[in-house]
């Protein structure tokens, strides 16, 4: 099933594997881990031919293997400045630092730390470690010069200014990217709400002229020939009757026009004809185009009815499947979701799984403290009308599963559901 699939994978959500950052700054990590690694294995390598046999080759092998080591522990640790991503800092510099002492060659692997000090640190503390590595980088170069060279002093705090100014520059170019991707986020959901209200009130005014123009001036006119009929009943019983057969005529009129209205709010895919499969099928595809990539909507149906389902009912299962999906593209952040949609013997049963990263379901029938709205007392009440239960399994990270079942015997006993007039209702 559909359905188990996305319960078995829940919290594997991307959101759960750390932080994501824009491309320059990932191609500019990928790009210093690639440099540190070929810089310590060149200064290793360069110690090892220029220095073959020493009695310090071993600590400089093994310091060369816990630093790399070290290093790799990085990006397991993040790049917020915890007690324990400070601590490997520490422990980072510090090995690196006793390999300058025993090898100056090794001073070169400073330029990729100049970043990972940058990018873990505050800008001042950050600031005073690349003056420190900098400091280490010039006595090393000093060390292993035949003499003094002012290139050898000016060098060195060149690139650190450089490499500084760069990863500066790209952090003020993401902070502003980050600024300027949430106002059009935020100017996107203004203007979709916006529209929304925009058409809600068009449609209330297309309503009302429709009401006031077809049922409100019928019922006026029955009004006024049932009036007619009532003071001329027994003076003229011809002209009376005539009066209320028009009256009648009226209402059958009118009664058509109720029934148009009411088809015309039915949910518009199971107007269009296939039935409630084929309006989830079209819901998933359509709340899978409209998420871009950020969640995927599949539906599966097992079983056969075995009498269609009443319209009402049909309805009732479209809207609480939508309204389940707008709670998991709006709270869960959930990156699959799936519909379920089993026939039974004497029940429907619609499930709605995600693996987002879910919530505590409240004990009552109100919605969960902070993470819905209207949306599952709209549900419930919705089922409660066709004698209907809504179950909700979820946990913190653990994803969330809604299931919606209707009976397919009404509270009397009789068979099917009752199927009598829909009542327009706004999606949960």
């Amino acid at each position: 099933m559909e359905q188990g699939y996305v319960v078995k994978r829940r919290g594997s959500s991307p959101r759960s594997t750390g932080q994501v950052g824009d491309p320059g700054t990932r191609a500019l990590a990928l790009l210093m881990h690639a440099a540190f690694f070929l810089l310590l294995g060149a200064s290793l390598t360069r110690f090892l031919l220029r220095h073959p046999g020493e009695t310090r080759t071993p600590w400089i092998i093994g310091l060369s293997v816990a630093l790399a080591v070290l290093y790799v522990l990085g990006p397991v640790l993040g790049s917020r400045p915890t007690p324990r991503s400070l601590l490997w800092l520490g422990a980072l510099v510090a090995v690196w630092m006793v390999l300058v002492v025993l090898a100056p060659s090794f001073a070169w692997c400073a330029v990729p730390l100049f970043y990972t000090g940058l990018r873990i640190l505050p800008p001042r503390a950050a600031l005073a470690l690349v003056a420190l590595l900098t400091l280490f980088v010039v006595a090393a170069q000093l060390r292993l010069a035949d003499g003094f060279d002012p290139n050898l002093v000016l060098a060195p705090p060149a690139v650190a200014a450089v490499a500084t100014a760069v990863f500066v520059h790209m952090q003020r170019q993401a902070a502003t990217q980050a600024e300027l991707i949430d106002d059009l986020l935020r100017t996107r959901r203004e203007l979709a709400a916006t529209e929304r209200r925009e058409g809600t009130l068009a449609e209330r005014q297309r309503l009302s002229m429709e009401i006031h123009d077809t049922l409100a001036q019928g019922l006026s006119s029955q009004q006024m020939l049932l009036q007619a009929a009532d003071r001329t009943w027994d003076a003229d019983p011809a002209t009376a009757r005539r009066h209320v057969r028009t009256a009648t005529g009226i209402a059958e009129r009118n009664l058509a026009e109720a029934r148009r209205f009411v088809h015309d709010l039915a949910p518009a895919d199971l107007a269009e004809g296939g039935g409630l499969e084929a309006a989830l099928h079209a819901l998933a595809t359509r709340e899978t185009a409209q998420a871009e990539g950020r969640l995927t909507v599949r539906c599966h149906v097992e079983g056969t009815p075995h009498t269609a389902l009443p319209d009402r009912v049909q309805s009732a299962l479209l809207r609480i499947a939508q309204g389940a999906l707008a709670n998991v593209t709006e709270h869960a952040g959930a990156t699959e979701a799936a519909l379920t949609l089993t026939h039974l013997d004497d029940r429907t049963v619609l499930d709605i799984a995600d693996n987002g990263h879910g919530f505590t379901p409240a004990t009552g029938t109100g919605p969960p403290d902070g993470v819905r709205g209207h949306g599952l007392p709209a549900m419930r009440a919705r089922l409660r009308q066709l004698g209907g239960t809504l179950t909700i399994e979820s946990a913190p990270g653990e994803g969330t599963v809604v299931t919606a079942a209707v009976p397919l015997t009404d509270p009397a006993g009789h068979s099917g559901t009752p199927s009598g007039p829909l009542t327009p209702q706004d999606p949960a």
